[in-house]
Order: structure tokens, then C-alpha cells, then sequence
């Protein structure tokens, strides 16, 4: 019998990763570009099949070799009918049947799910998860979103979308307005998207600062480390913001450990000390809570795209 390959892909709100991989789970080749934010849903899917295509030729093989490819994306995504119902980071994707749009124009199964879903079982199954029983991935990058795991297995709601918890409300009404159609959720307070919102506002104030309006992690830190006033004021919001939502979280499901991934795991412990300690400010009661950095890096994604194709 012919070996079957799968494909995972990371469709993230600035890059596209795709990974091949055999029939033992080793990735055999790599391939990414950037995201257009623009793009709608058949652009971005014919993008997708294109790259897919290529990935193929480039290793001799055909479509036919594929038991399955795994999508993972930064979206509300609808299990049942395979529809990305809504995507903050590429708001024009939008109420898109994009598992049938694949799967009529590659002839094959396609899974797809949201990627801290999909990363979540990643980081289970392989990474810093392991041994817990239970476990909520929580994403900290462009956007926020966890991926919830209960008895080993995915947790997602009853219409596929359990772990939005960047969108969950911290000042509804009140604060920026996101691409989830609110104003004040926690996203909206804590995702590398809208630092450079938070550093424009205060420096249009009249704030003294060593940042532009063009912030990213990197600048950022690098003024935490000179003792930037404005600097250290964003990294306390985040810190307050991203430990509420954790807390709120632990108070309704009482999963006592987190993982935690993205680009603003990069911050290190001038973020996550602060976190600690606002949960812990919050947290009255004397049982361990385990908070761990993930440990599958930048192929997390790709890994958990490929794992859900798998169906194990």
C-alpha cells in the first residue's frame, strides 16, 4: 500500500505555514508567506490550494498521496458545517463554507478548526501538557483565543467555537472596538494588535516616550528595559487584562493548568511575572495553578492542524 501523507496548515493573521508530514508523524518539508488580511474567503482558500499544490509537486506527490490536510485559522469556525462564521484578524472571511470549498476542489477530507483548538492538542499530546488531564492553551500573539482540553479531548461548545476568551467582554461598551463587532473585550486590551493603538493614544496625550505608534514586541521590550514610563504602563494593562481573563476562566472551569503560546510569550517574565501576581491577587484559594510555556515554538500550529486531520 502506497504511504498517505497529511498536511497541516497555520492560517494566522500574518503568515501561512504549511507542513508536510508522512505517515509517522515526521515533518518532511515546510513551506509559509505572508497572510492578505484582505482577501476573502475563495481568495484566501485558492491561495491555500495553490501553495498546496506546489508543496505537492515540489516532493512528487499527488493529491492522491493525501489521506487528509488540516486548516487551523484564527476564527469563529462552525464544527458542523465547516464554516468560518467570523475571522477578527481577516474580516473578510466571513460566514465562508470553507471546509466544502477545499474539499470540492482537492477531492479530499478536509479538517478545519481554530487554531489555539488546534494547538491545544498540539502542546497536549506532545508538548507542555502532557500528564495533565486537563489543560487550557491559551494564545497570546496577534490575537488571544485558548483551546480548551478536558479528559484528553477537545472541548468546543456546541457550535464549534468554545475558547474565544479573547472576546469575552472586560469593559463592554467601553474601550477599543475589535473585529468581533464589541468594544472592550479582552483582545481589545491585551493582543499585539492593538499595542500600537494604546502607545498612539498615550503619546497623542502628550506621553513621553522612546515608542512610535509602529510598536511591536521587540521595541517593546527593549524600552521595558530602559524604564520607559509608557512602556511599562502597557505591559501592566496586558498583564492586568490577560490575568483577569485566566482567573475568570479557572473560576469556571477549575482547569488548574495553562499553556500558554504566541508572539508575546517572547516578553518573558516582564509580562508573565505580572501576570502571575495579578492572579494570584485574585486567586484566594491555596491549591497549585500551573502556568508553562509551550514548548512546540513556531510549528505548533502545523502540528495541530496535522494531528486533527489525523482523527486520532
Amino acid at each position: 500500500m502506497d504511504e498517505k501523507y497529511i498536511i497541516g496548515i497555520d492560517a494566522g493573521g500574518t503568515k501561512v505555514a504549511y507542513g508536510l508530514f508522512d505517515s509517522h508523524g515526521v515533518m518532511i518539508d515546510r513551506a509559509r508567506h505572508p497572510t492578505d488580511p484582505s482577501a476573502n474567503g475563495p481568495e484566501f482558500s485558492d491561495t491555500l490550494i495553490e501553495n498546496i499544490r506546489t508543496i505537492l509537486n515540489k516532493n512528487g506527490l499527488t493529491e492522491g498521496s493525501l489521506s487528509g490536510i488540516g486548516v487551523c485559522m484564527p476564527s469563529f469556525i462552525l464544527q458542523e458545517e465547516g464554516r468560518v462564521f467570523m475571522t477578527s484578524a481577516m474580516p473578510g472571511i466571513k460566514n465562508f463554507l470553507m471546509r466544502d470549498y477545499l474539499s470540492e476542489r482537492l477531492g479530499m477530507r478536509i479538517s478545519l478548526v481554530n487554531d489555539a483548538d488546534a494547538a491545544a492538542l498540539a502542546e497536549y499530546r506532545h508538548g507542555a501538557g502532557r500528564g495533565a488531564r486537563h489543560m487550557v492553551y491559551v494564545v497570546l500573539g496577534t490575537g488571544i483565543g485558548s483551546g480548551i482540553i478536558i479528559d484528553g479531548k477537545p472541548f468546543q461548545g456546541s457550535y464549534g467555537f468554545a475558547g474565544e476568551c479573547g472576546h469575552m467582554l472586560a469593559t463592554p461598551d467601553a474601550g477599543l472596538p475589535c473585529g468581533c463587532e464589541n468594544s472592550g473585550c479582552f483582545m481589545s486590551y491585551a493582543s499585539g494588535l492593538v499595542i500600537p493603538m494604546h502607545v498612539k493614544s498615550k503619546l497623542d496625550k502628550g506621553a513621553k516616550s522612546v515608542l512610535s505608534a509602529g510598536v511591536d514586541g521587540l521595541s517593546l521590550q527593549k524600552a521595558l528595559d530602559a524604564g520607559d514610563a509608557v512602556a511599562i504602563e502597557i505591559i501592566e494593562m496586558m498583564a492586568h487584562y490577560i490575568a483577569v481573563c485566566l482567573f475568570n476562566i479557572y473560576q469556571m472551569l477549575n482547569i488548574n493548568t495553562f499553556v500558554f503560546g504566541g508572539g508575546l510569550v517572547n516578553l518573558g517574565e516582564a509580562l508573565f511575572s505580572r501576570v502571575r501576581g495579578e492572579f494570584d491577587r485574585y486567586n484566594h484559594i491555596p491549591l497549585p495553578v500551573h502556568f508553562r510555556m509551550a514548548e512546540l515554538e513556531h510549528d505548533i500550529g502545523i502540528i495541530g492542524a496535522a494531528e486533527v486531520a489525523r482523527g486520532e
